[in-house]
């Protein structure tokens, strides 16, 4: 399978390392990038060969949120139009979360809006200690409706409230507070601790190993069909506000919106 936005790479021993490679966009979140992120999760979910999957950012930003142009798209879009683009990355999430195989995240750099919801549905994830993190989407008058079923699954309602709805810029420390990843390390020491993350897998039972992902996830807080049909319309709706008509449009002219302080 050709990808021009993503790489997967798989080495001697079935790690595969899933690499979002448009650094000089800081890996946002393009139409393409999503149609090719759901390829990646089908092509390494049914490899067998595959024993654990890095997921990283190529370029200094692991993955920035949507991309502008995506952004654009979307603003003139009609209900229906911005439903289905909000599907199509809400079933790459969960196509990531269900993959039979560990998600291992390689939080190089920066991670915004939906790179947070690709960090939340690792069953890892390992961070420089610069990365900056933040759920910017209430500054344009938007909500993170997409990747919100895996966020409070990761962090829990209490500390998801922390940071959910105020757009603030938070450090990795915090995220490791904050339960989005499990170590912050710097950048020297990146790969050693991903490694270290990966090597148990490589001696236990890939069969058990998928098992015991599944088990935990039926245990764990429920994303089915419904959720995800909710979280979308609910992004719908917020697209319809004056609020995010205001956001969009001071966004890209530059300016502050009229409720900036």
């Amino acid at each position: 399978m050709n990808f021009n936005t993503i790489r997967v790479t798989t080495d001697e021993i079935g790690v595969a390392t899933l690499t979002l490679a448009r650094p000089d966009k800081h890996n946002a979140l393009s139409g393409r990038m999503i149609a090719e992120l759901a390829g990646a999760a089908e092509l390494l979910a049914n490899d067998v060969k595959v024993r654990a999957v890095v997921l990283t950012g190529e370029g200094d930003s692991f993955c920035a949120g949507a991309d502008l142009g995506w952004m654009r798209a979307q603003a003139s879009a009609a209900r229906n139009a911005r439903i289905a683009e909000a599907r199509k990355l809400a079933l790459v999430l969960r196509a990531l979360n269900e993959l039979p195989k560990p998600l291992i995240g390689r939080i190089n750099g920066q991670a915004f809006g939906g790179g947070l919801g690709l960090t939340s549905v690792c069953d890892a994830a390992v961070a420089v200690n610069t990365a900056k993190f933040g759920f910017t989407e209430v500054r344009l008058g938007l909500i993170p409706a997409t990747i919100s079923p895996y966020v409070l699954a990761r962090m829990g309602e209490g500390r998801a409230r922390r940071v959910f709805m105020s757009a603030r810029i938070f450090n990795a420390n915090e995220a490791c507070e904050l339960g989005l990843v499990a170590r912050a390390v710097p950048p020297a020491d990146l790969d050693a601790a991903v490694e270290g993350e990966v090597r148990h897998y490589c001696s236990a039972s890939p069969q058990a190993v998928a098992a015991a992902k599944a088990l935990a996830r039926r245990l764990g807080p429920a994303i089915d069909d419904a959720i995800i049909n909710e979280t979308v319309a609910l992004l719908a709706d917020t697209w319809e506000t004056s609020d995010a008509s205001e956001g969009i449009a001071a966004f890209f002219d530059r300016r502050r919106p009229r409720w900036q302080a």
